[in-house]
């Protein structure tokens, strides 16, 4: 994509500014499937992106999407007093993040939702977000699921964004595909498939990376999820099976307690701990190319 660019909370730039990424993760985020455990504390996000940046990170995309807290007003300012690159998301979580009556509100303009975030901007923001981000079920996809990722993919068609997609516990991936590429036309390599590390099944994986999609494997900050000892496998039977340029790294910090300026992993154990073990296993140019090729790909766009 020769005029590719990567829709950042700053403006559009160049991939290759992209730096180190963390391909999934959160700055802001509220849920009341998460109660006391919002991720609201300015200061503490800037925080973490100054550590992140201390060791190498040049980018975050932040998953976070529609009505779950996004404080995307807050988000320009901490990319530039940080230096870190980052990008924000549109879409629509599962029915559990929000009240009947906000889904409601959007039952006959949602993918219109989608269009103007990613091409005006966010509320009164004039931030424009990056990314879609949409869910599936649980090994299969409702009909919140197909009516969301029907929005996205009409957003897509429109703009040229990625979509997202959370997998819960790593599960319908080739579900979500058969929908978005089979049935609503998107190509593979615009779906981004998150959290296949939750299910490390190394079948459905292969046959995700065969159809052309990104698959992320995120969550070091989550315990009780096959996270670290089960990815460096994973990645490198997709890597010796040619998969290597369809890999994207991410923390999906989604807890206060999870960052590190709380006492848990958090940003820069991405890059201080997962990208060095890495390293260890399959040498420094896949690891590389996982932190900062693919993402470039992965998150470029020729807007329309």
């Amino acid at each position: 994509m020769v005029n590719a660019l990567v829709r950042t909370v700053l403006g559009d730039v160049d991939p290759r500014l992209l730096g180190l990424c963390d391909a999934h993760d959160h700055l802001f985020l509220r849920s009341p499937r998460l109660p006391g455990q919002e991720l609201g504390d300015a200061s503490a996000a800037r925080a973490e992106l100054n550590v992140f940046r201390s060791v190498g990170g040049g980018s975050v995309v932040q998953w976070t999407p529609y009505g779950m807290g996004r404080r995307v007003t807050e988000l320009p300012q901490l990319s530039r007093s940080t230096g870190v690159h980052v990008v924000c998301a549109t879409g629509l979580h599962q029915a559990a993040h929000y009240s009947p009556e906000l889904l409601e509100s959007l039952r006959d303009g949602l993918a219109e939702v989608f269009v103007s975030e990613l091409t005006e901007g966010v509320g009164q923001s004039g931030v424009r977000a990056g990314i879609i981000k949409v869910a599936g079920g649980f090994h299969g996809l409702d009909a919140h699921a197909r009516w969301t990722m029907t929005a996205a993919a009409e957003a897509h068609r429109a703009t040229g964004a990625p979509i997202a997609v959370h997998l819960e516990l790593g599960t319908g991936a080739l579900d979500v595909l058969d929908l978005l590429c089979g049935t609503l036309g998107v190509e593979p390599d615009r779906v981004i498939l998150g959290h296949l590390n939750r299910s490390p099944d190394p079948v459905v994986q292969r046959q995700a990376a065969d159809a052309g999609a990104y698959l992320a494997f995120d969550g070091p900050s989550r315990a009780h999820h096959a996270t670290d000892w089960r990815m460096p496998d994973a990645v490198r039977t997709l890597a010796e099976a040619g998969f290597g340029d369809r890999l994207l790294l991410g923390g999906d910090t989604v807890a206060a307690g999870a960052r590190s300026v709380d006492g848990g992993p958090g940003m820069p154990y991405l890059l201080r701990r997962v990208g060095p073990r890495l390293a260890v296993e399959l040498g420094e140019e896949l690891v590389e190319r996982v932190f900062a090729e693919n993402p470039a790909k992965a998150f470029s766009v020729e807007w329309r």
